[in-house]
C-alpha cells in the first residue's frame, strides 16, 4: 500500500516517548503497526500509518495535515506555536521547563540560552524583561557555567544533573508531559474515526493516572 491509502496517520517522536506512545495506544485497545526495521521512515497496517519523526517535527506534520494525530511533549508544543487541538494529556514524559542559573548569580539577566528560544522570548516579554536569547542544540547548562549566558531555560526532570553541575533551578516556567495532538481539519473530516479514538485514549490515560 502507498502512504495515502491509510485511513489515519499517526506521527510519533523517536526514542523513549515512541515506546510509551505505543503502550498508551495499546492501553486504549489500539495496536499500532510495528516498524520492520530501524531504517523505516514510516510503516502501516490495519488502516493505520505511523510516521517516525524527530519530536520537534511532530507538530509541523500534524498542523499541515500530513498526519492526522500525533504524540509530542508539551514543551515542544509551547516552542512550536502550532494551531493544534490538544485533547488528551497522556501523562508520561513528565518534566518541566525551568529558568536555571549559577547559585551565586546576582546580576540582571541580559542573555538567556535555550533550546526553546520562542518560548523563552515569549516568557521574557510577559515578564517585561529585555534580554538576548541564544538558541543552542545541546549542553545548554554549559552556557551558564562558562559565562555564555546569564541564565538558561531548559527541561528538568529530577534536577540531579543540575545539582551535579552546581546550578540552581530558579523558577519553573511551565510543566510538560506527552500530549495527543490532532489536526483540526481531520477532526472534522474524520470525526467518526478520530473522536472514538480520542475518547479511548482519554479514558486509558485517566485510568493510568488514577
Amino acid at each position: 500500500m502507498s502512504f495515502g491509502d491509510f485511513e489515519l496517520t499517526v506521527a510519533l517522536p523517536k526514542g523513549r516517548m515512541m515506546a510509551d506512545a505505543y503502550q498508551a495506544f495499546a492501553g486504549a485497545g489500539v495496536e499500532l503497526p510495528q516498524s520492520a526495521g530501524e531504517r523505516d521512515l514510516w510503516h502501516g497496517g490495519d488502516g493505520l500509518a505511523v510516521l517516525e519523526l524527530r519530536g520537534s517535527d511532530v507538530p509541523t506534520y500534524v498542523d499541515l495535515g500530513i498526519a492526522d494525530i500525533g504524540v509530542v511533549g508539551r514543551d515542544i508544543l509551547l516552542e512550536a506555536g502550532r494551531d493544534l487541538y490538544e485533547p488528551v494529556d497522556l501523562g508520561f514524559g513528565a518534566c518541566r521547563l525551568s529558568l536555571i542559573r549559577l547559585p551565586e548569580a546576582k546580576t540582571p539577566i541580559r542573555r538567556v540560552a535555550s533550546k526553546y528560544p520562542n518560548f523563552t522570548q515569549t516568557w521574557l516579554r510577559r515578564r517585561g524583561m529585555v534580554a538576548d536569547v541564544v538558541k543552542l542544540h545541546g549542553n545548554v547548562e554549559l552556557a551558564a557555567l562558562v559565562g555564555l549566558a546569564d541564565a538558561v531555560v531548559d527541561v528538568v526532570q529530577t534536577g540531579r544533573t543540575l545539582k551535579a553541575a552546581g546550578l540552581t533551578e530558579v523558577e519553573v516556567l511551565a510543566r510538560s508531559s506527552a500530549r495527543l495532538v490532532v489536526n483540526k481539519s481531520a477532526l472534522k473530516l474524520k470525526r467518526e474515526l478520530l473522536w472514538p479514538l480520542v475518547e479511548r485514549l482519554r479514558k486509558a490515560a485517566q485510568k493510568t493516572s488514577g
